[in-house]
């Protein structure tokens, strides 16, 4: 049986996204995305986190996940896997739960 067969149900997309997250005791964090699909997504922060991590999302997805038009989103995921890096940052790799579309502000 092959342990390393990829697990993702939907296509991921490369994309240096910002993300503000929120875990379930209220810490915030700024982080950023190395690539995301529309169940996952894979970011780095400077803060470790652990693996079964509530978090709250908030962040842009681009034009090729959400038919073609940029949107603010909401997601509610879980940590599923931690890296730590050689650097500073440390990989995160989480399960979308829920999202939500926010709607446009306009100023």
């Amino acid at each position: 049986m092959n342990t390393n067969q990829d697990r993702r149900t939907s296509p991921r997309i490369a994309a240096t996204i910002p993300v503000r997250l929120k875990t379930a005791a209220g810490e915030t964090e700024s982080a950023n995305t190395r690539d995301l699909s529309t169940n996952g997504l894979f970011l780095y922060t400077n803060r470790k986190l652990a693996k079964g991590t509530e978090l709250e999302l908030v962040l842009i997805l681009p034009p090729e996940l959400m038919w073609g038009v940029r949107r603010w989103v909401c997601c509610q995921a879980t940590v599923v896997r931690v890296e730590e890096n050689q650097g500073q940052d440390f990989g995160i790799a989480a399960e979308i739960r829920k999202m939500d579309v926010l709607p446009e502000i306009v100023l």
